[in-house]
């Protein structure tokens, strides 16, 4: 019985989920931006998360000019599917509505690659590519074991051989990347200004001045402050409030 009641709860929560999301949709079409955005968060509630809807969230936060929830919305969105095209280009002209111009310090090394290669895809679609190369192996041991021919065999074992090494890539790389989202804490400046401090206390001397919409990175945390530092690797003091967590 109580496996019959989650089950109409989860049927319930999903349909629910998926009319806020249409009805979102259509007050983003009329230019309800508002209104849309009470729908999308609305989904959100319930738990789903998918990166249409925080890309569709992001744009009717933009479309008001929204500058700290566009970014972070589209910086969500890009976490759940890093290599879309659209919401990397729609990020991008978020970012110009930024006032703080801060220069990134270029990575290189092998790190840097590694990065670049498990962070094309979220953790998850890692797994799933994962499991799709383990349904081809079996079909190419399948393959090899009944195969009459001598060069049959041959290029199903190669086959076979392929499939592993590309299984073992894959595992690793979801490993790699979930682990990087664990222990990296992006996070989005939402106060329009605030003073960043060279310690973290609020009668400390002022490090440098932060404005809506900038990413930086959280180090640490101290009661009511963290520690965070920006691209360019400058650090410093805020307080807690003043910026969201991406993860």
């Amino acid at each position: 019985m109580n496996k019959f009641v989650y089950i109409i709860l989860l049927v319930f929560q999903v349909s629910f989920a998926q009319n806020a999301f249409e009805q979102g949709n259509q007050f983003y079409q009329k230019g309800n931006y508002q209104q849309a955005i009470a729908q999308y968060e609305q989904v959100l509630a319930t738990g789903k998360q998918s990166a249409e809807v925080y890309f569709n969230l992001a744009n009717s936060h933009y479309k008001l000019h929204q500058v700290a929830p566009a970014i972070y919305n589209f910086e969500k969105a890009l976490q759940l599917n890093p290599s879309d095209a659209d919401i990397q280009t729609n990020l991008d002209f978020a970012r110009k509505m930024t006032i703080d111009d801060i220069k990134e310090v270029p990575k290189v090394g092998f790190n840097k690659l590694l990065q670049d290669l498990t962070s094309s895809y979220h953790f998850d679609t890692w797994a799933w590519i994962a499991v799709v190369l383990s349904f081809v192996f079996l079909g190419f041991f399948a393959g090899y074991y009944y195969s009459p021919s001598a060069f049959k065999k041959r290029v199903f074992f190669t086959g076979m051989f392929v499939m592993l090494l590309g299984i073992a890539i894959s595992v690793s790389s979801g490993i790699y990347e979930k682990n990087r989202m664990a222990n990296e804490k992006p996070a989005i400046v939402f106060a329009e200004m605030v003073n960043v401090k060279s310690e973290p206390k609020a009668s400390s001397p002022n490090a440098f001045v932060l404005h809506e919409g900038t990413k930086v990175t959280v180090l640490e945390r101290i009661a009511n402050w963290k520690k965070i530092q920006l691209a360019d690797e400058t650090t410093g003091w805020i307080e807690s409030e003043s910026i969201r967590e991406l993860n």
